[in-house]
């Protein structure tokens, strides 16, 4: 397989390469349609390109030459690497209305799960690098995050309210079982009594029972384990390096029978794909010790919108028109709606539907009862121990 690359005139008009959807381009532009490779699924991967992001000045994708070069489904899938990233600060504040929380803390930077749909992808443009495999195999690991939460939690201007960890990367996700980041910050957030939330899709969850069931104990911890779908097969399509389905509902169990207040993410939802299973999700959710749930529908921002494309075509081609005329039909006419809370839930008839359907089940399952938060009136300010401690030696 060769490689193209074809400087972008200025200005480009931004075109999604799409095999079969091409149309006439600006002069300089090489045509999508005809030269393209079919898109192919990569084993264990789930983008199936490299798509430049939005801060390129250059453009890159496979070309089919004429010569005989190897399946490309039979070429080993690209290996994953990590970096030591030296954060300089590890609480990220969240103002949008939308979300049920306002602190943040993110231990890695990018994802190894490799799920095609993930909203977090273009945040990779940032580092200059793509948010198709690159975000799932150039990954970065916060190694002084525990060391900055310690720090940060002692500034005199903080205000304890829940932090939520894992909001644009999985906490659990296969290099943490090498660096365990996501276990030091819980063990930060036990000493200083400051709660916590996680959400995961990974069965690792379950190593840090000891830390989250304590936590659990004085209502400072919850967990969500976002569950997409109970085919193992789909799975591995959409979320290739994720803990299976069954796995998944496993850990609620596990959580649940710790005494920890568990709860299940749906989605996101995607038309013709596995909005099917929306009741029997949440009743295996409630069968397996899940006290709540919530769910969104597929949201397609800036490059997720054209690998979310290239996945329906390696894996679906018979329904990718069908697909994304109904999320178009969900946004407005377009395939992304950034807008608040309509981002979440979408708009029209079909996201009408979803709505009732999740409603009616949440009601007749007994979820998302009136339950009690997490304490914040617990905490304890790292300073203040570090002083008392002190005192305490001074009488001695």
């Amino acid at each position: 397989m060769r490689r193209s690359s074809t400087p972008r005139p200025s200005p480009p008009p931004r075109r999604t390469a799409v095999p079969g959807q091409g149309e006439p381009l600006a002069p300089g532009w090489a045509d999508p349609a005809a030269p393209l490779t079919e898109a192919v699924a990569i084993k264990g991967r789930g983008a199936v390109s490299n798509l430049a992001g939005r801060f390129e000045s250059v453009d890159r994708f496979a070309v089919d030459d004429g010569w005989a070069d190897p399946d490309p489904a039979l070429e080993p899938a690209p290996d994953t690497r990590v970096l030591v990233e030296k954060a300089r600060s590890i609480i990220t504040r969240n103002r949008s209305p939308d979300v049920p929380f306002d602190l943040s803390i993110n231990p890695y930077r990018g994802c190894e799960h490799g799920c095609i749909y993930c909203y977090a992808r273009p945040n990779h443009g940032y580092v200059g690098l793509s948010p198709g495999l690159d975000f799932e195999t150039r990954l970065f690991a916060k190694t002084n995050a525990a060391e900055l939460f310690a720090q940060e939690l002692a500034r005199p201007g903080y205000r304890c309210e829940p932090i939520n960890i894992g909001a644009v990367t999985d906490p659990y996700q296969p290099i943490e079982r090498r660096f365990g980041i996501t276990r030091a910050l819980l063990r930060v957030a036990s000493e200083y009594r400051q709660p916590v939330t996680l959400i995961t899709k990974a069965s690792l969850v379950e190593r840090d029972l000891d830390l989250l069931s304590a936590l659990a104990q004085d209502r400072l911890a919850g967990v969500f384990v976002t569950i997409t779908t109970l085919d193992a097969v789909l799975a591995r399509k959409l979320e290739p390096r994720a803990s299976a389905p069954w796995r998944r509902l496993e850990s609620v169990r596990r959580l649940a029978s710790a005494g920890i207040e568990v709860g299940v993410s749906l989605g996101p939802v995607i038309p013709f794909v596995n909005d099917h299973e929306i009741e029997t999700l949440l009743a295996a959710a409630k069968e397996a010790g899940a006290s709540s749930a919530f769910y969104t529908v597929l949201r397609l921002p800036l490059e997720v919108d054209p690998l979310f494309r290239q996945w329906l075509q390696a894996h679906f081609p018979d329904r990718a028109t069908r697909v994304m005329h109904r999320i178009e039909d969900m946004r407005g006419g377009r395939a992304n709606d950034p807008r608040f809370f309509s981002r979440m839930k979408g708009e029209g008839a079909f996201a009408q539907l979803i709505r009732m359907r999740f409603a009616n089940t949440v009601r007749k399952l007994g979820l998302n009862q009136v339950r009690p938060g997490l304490r914040t009136d617990l905490f304890r300010r790292p300073g203040f121990i570090a002083e008392q401690a002190g005192s305490q030696l001074a009488l001695i």
